[in-house]
């Protein structure tokens, strides 16, 4: 794609097949209400959007977690979390496992990593954790697949 070529979207799943969209808007209704901690919601959607290259997720959740408090340098430094004093253990294992289930082909979840999870989650808060992972993955396949552009604001668009 030429880089001056603006995005346009393929389709738009939710016109497309409504039902499927609000099974998984049903789940996402149920892991933001399982107990996990909000600021732990929405570093773990960031970060795996980051991953998948998923702007309007990306978009989405930046901003969502600044309406509820996150710190813009907390948000910035997502993208090197390991190598950042800002997070606690418990944020650091939940990006741990963020990181090794959204890349799970090529981490096939590794040992160590389930290890630092374990340290800081019970069992039902790892079963909790991994569901949201799994939902913010499927949901950066479809914006990203069907190509879904973020909302630009006047005067932030430089092209």
């Amino acid at each position: 794609m030429n880089p001056s070529t603006p995005l346009a979207p393929r389709l738009n799943p939710h016109a497309a097949a409504p039902q499927m969209v609000q099974a998984l808007a049903d789940l996402e209704t149920a892991v933001r209400a399982s107990g996990l901690e909000i600021s732990l919601f929405h570093l773990v959607k960031t970060r795996a959007s980051q991953i998948n290259g998923c702007a309007y997720c990306i978009h989405m959740h930046t901003r969502e977690a600044r309406k509820d408090g996150e710190s813009e340098e907390r948000l910035y430094m997502l993208t090197a979390w390991h190598e950042s004093p800002l997070y606690t253990a418990r944020e650091r294992a939940a990006l741990g496992w963020t990181d090794a289930l959204t890349r799970v082909a090529d981490t096939n979840a590794p040992d160590e990593t389930y290890r630092a999870l374990a340290a800081e989650f019970s069992a039902e808060e790892q079963v909790k954790l991994t569901v949201l992972i799994g939902a913010i993955n499927a949901w950066n396949r479809l914006a990203s697949g069907f190509r879904m552009v973020h909302p630009v604001s006047h005067g932030e668009h430089r092209g």
